[in-house]
């Protein structure tokens, strides 16, 4: 499998970036702001390639969202640097002159019927469905971690999903531009949290990759905890999962979804037409749930465990 990946990592973007090294080949790393600023997120890409020490290239997109400048980032979950401030030493890789936009349409031309992996705000891709509006029909498949289809968000805007909250624009774009993608949203996210217990046997089993993830992963963990999450969420790896291994979805509902561009308490809220009433194209692949089982053996491959 060949995947190309549009990510701003971030802790669980970085979880999914091992997945993806250790499951497919991984033509590139696309990036752009969300959860921190673009120097953060194109650095701890670089980051990451030396870690899985494949020469996968990076590319650096856009550094803020189309349209508004973002309400909030995700500093308090992945710390100030996006890696939980660990300190890690300026990483060898080098990222790549060529903007993430235009590598995702060089790409995607010459490696027509490739899985292309959204984990972060969906800006880079907009503008470049914007660019090349023929951009759908060279992807495969296009799996994309955002989204909380009955409104259960987590951001200052209720309903809303950090992803889609970020850049509302630009997720509208992409969902009407795409006639069909895999949705992982927030709250399925939230089914699908390990064991805490579990987990942590796996970082000790694991090799470097479990020990850096150990480490990135304490400032998330603290967050989640103090809120009263339960268990170890892997949102990214979960979407990772999914783009791996279609079979792995063992529920999901077709349905349109659209984005509120507008409303003062909902702005970024995904709106799913449950019942058909606007009787638009199902164009979401709703994930409902998926294999835990199988779920946690890629993340442990992954972690070297």
């Amino acid at each position: 499998m060949k995947l190309l990946i549009d990510t701003d990592p971030g802790v669980d973007d970085a979880l999914a970036i091992l997945m993806a090294h250790a499951h497919a080949d991984v033509l590139g790393l696309t990036i752009g702001a969300g959860n921190v600023g673009l120097g953060h997120t194109v650095r701890n890409a670089r980051t990451l390639v030396d870690l899985v020490g494949v020469a996968t290239p990076v590319f650096a997109g856009c550094p803020s969202p189309l349209v508004r400048l973002p309400e909030e980032d995700a500093v308090h979950v992945h710390g100030a640097d996006g890696l939980g401030d660990v300190g890690f030493p300026e990483p060898k890789a080098v990222a790549a002159d060529e903007h993430a936009v235009h590598a995702i349409l060089r790409l995607t031309r010459e490696q027509p019927g490739l899985t292309l992996v959204a984990l972060g705000p969906l800006t880079n891709l907009a503008l470049a469905v914007r660019l090349d509006p023929s951009l759908p029909q060279r992807v495969q498949r296009l799996v994309i971690m955002g989204g909380a289809v009955t409104g259960l968000g987590n951001t200052g805007k209720i309903p809303a999903e950090f992803n889609i909250g970020f850049d509302p624009e630009a997720a509208h774009v992409v969902f009407e531009a795409f006639s069909r993608f895999d949705l992982v949203d927030w709250e399925v996210v939230l089914r699908h949290a390990f064991d805490d217990e579990a987990f942590n046997g796996w970082l000790a089993a694991g090799d470097r990759r479990a020990t850096f993830f150990e480490q990135v992963f304490r400032t998330a963990r603290a967050f989640n905890a103090k809120r009263g999450r339960r268990g170890v969420i892997a949102a990214d790896a979960l979407a990772m999962a999914v783009a791996i291994d279609p079979s792995i979805v063992t529920r999901a509902e077709e349905r349109h979804v659209a984005v509120e561009l507008d409303g003062r308490l909902t702005r970024g809220a995904t709106v799913v037409d449950w019942t058909d009433r606007l009787g638009r194209p199902a164009q979401a692949r709703i994930v409902m749930s998926v294999d835990q089982e199988r779920f946690a053996a890629m993340v442990r491959r992954a972690l070297g465990a």
